[in-house]
């Protein structure tokens, strides 16, 4: 495939800019581009967190701890009855019809971006604007809420939980989930200063490295957790309606293949996680300080290379 700076160059990221782009293959070493940043640089990961939430949620699921059929009402009985027709399963594929998040941030006690003050918004929240299971609607409360109920099934906080189940086993040894008090963890490359990351987990709150995030695409690719079927199953509708979101992941493809992607944002972030199963390919892009739309682009681009190499027409 062409070199990766040139693909980075082509999306539109100047020499100067703090960018990552890292691509891994099966078990072949990893390929990276690297401007101002290193593979072990440690760097907010947004909404990729999301299919971190969702794998503890399927471990969960498989030990028999967690029914993701059971009403959200059985573990966060807080929160007022509209929770007890909203299944767990509806949280992972995003249909549980939950209150937008801007207007649950609104709610939240001011500068409170933690997991409490999420569902304290939610509590204060009398019905729903919608009927859960009807459509998809994007929810990162949705995400604080599975793994806060992932927390009370396993007796054990969040970060633990994903230390011992996730990143201890797959050797992600520079991540892991953040609920402060500090803004950012040590040695982390902080978040822009007038917004910093959030401390919500679940939805976020993992801070990770463009390295341990190929491993852990290389992990899913290979099922060596035992449940990326369950991860990639398709959310369905109360009408039967599939959708393109399996659990904490978006299901596409690219030029004949399927892609298992997932994007993560916040003021001047941009990450995404992007892999090709059939391919054996895992790609990660982490850009701190970029505020646009770039990384679809170079994300595209990458998956052309990738996918015109697989079939032999790549130069």
């Amino acid at each position: 495939m062409r070199a990766l700076p040139g693909l980075v160059r082509q999306a539109g990221y100047e020499p100067a800019e703090p960018i990552i782009v890292g691509l891994r293959r099966h078990r072949e070493p990893p390929l990276f581009h690297a401007q101002g940043l290193t593979p072990t640089t440690v760097v907010y990961a947004a909404s990729l967190a999301k299919q971190m939430t969702a794998a503890l949620v399927a471990l969960l699921a498989r030990d028999g701890v967690l029914d993701v059929d059971g009403a959200l009402s059985g573990w966060l009985p807080e929160l007022p009855p509209w929770a007890g027709g909203v299944r767990l399963r509806h949280l992972l594929h995003h249909t549980a019809a939950l209150p937008a998040d801007a207007d649950l941030d609104a709610a939240a006690p001011p500068g409170d971006r933690t997991s409490r003050g999420v569902i304290r918004a939610l509590t204060a929240c009398d019905a729903l604007p919608g009927t859960p299971g009807a459509a998809f609607a994007y929810s990162n409360a949705g995400y604080v809420c599975l793994a806060t109920a992932a927390e009370r099934a396993a007796g054990r906080p969040l970060p633990e939980l994903a230390r011992d189940r996730l990143f201890a086993p797959l050797r992600m040894t520079r991540t892991r989930c953040w609920a402060g008090p500090a803004p950012a963890p040590p040695g982390a490359i902080p978040v822009s200063p007038g917004h910093p990351a959030p401390l919500s987990l679940g939805d976020g709150g993992v801070w990770s490295t463009a390295a341990d995030l190929l491993r852990w695409g290389q992990a899913l690719n290979a099922d060596e957790l035992g449940v990326s079927a369950l991860l990639h199953a398709p959310g369905r509708l109360a009408d039967g309606t599939p959708t393109d979101y399996g659990w904490g992941v978006g299901l596409r493809a690219h030029a004949g293949h399927r892609v298992h992607l997932h994007g993560g944002g916040w003021p001047g972030l941009r990450a995404a996680h992007v892999r090709l199963p059939d391919l054996g390919w895992s790609i990660v892009l982490l850009a701190p300080g970029d505020g646009t739309e770039r990384r679809s682009e170079l994300v595209r681009l990458v998956l052309d290379e990738v996918t015109g190499a697989a079939a032999g027409t790549c130069p």
